[in-house]
């Protein structure tokens, strides 16, 4: 019978020390870095504001709007806008009528 006599190393003290080190250093980066880290979410404010006065914009467009179609409603009918609109979408004019375009609809 043999039997075999390992001698213990002196790295085996040293192996949970470096698996643990590692791991930290490991959710510390993604803690910084990572897509839910301290830099991302500087990124994600930063298009939050961005959306925010995209937003802004947006519910004034859809203002206007409102406020232009609540003189189409019945009762509310204003004569000078539905002409404007009849000749818009006509393309139509009167022969002592001056037509201004610009780009806006």
């Amino acid at each position: 019978m043999w039997t075999r006599q390992h001698k213990k190393s002196k790295l085996r003290h040293a192996v949970l020390p470096l698996v643990c080190f590692g791991m930290l250093g490991y959710f510390s980066f993604h803690a910084v870095n990572g897509s839910l880290g301290l830099q991302s979410s500087e990124r994600y404010q930063a298009e939050i504001d961005t959306l925010k006065l995209e937003l802004a914009s947006l519910e004034q467009v859809r203002q206007d709007y409102e406020k232009r179609t609540s003189l189409l409603r019945d009762g509310t009918l204003e004569r000078d806008l539905v002409d404007e609109r009849a000749r818009l979408t006509l393309g139509m004019t009167k022969s002592n009528e001056l037509v201004l375009l610009h780009g806006n609809n």
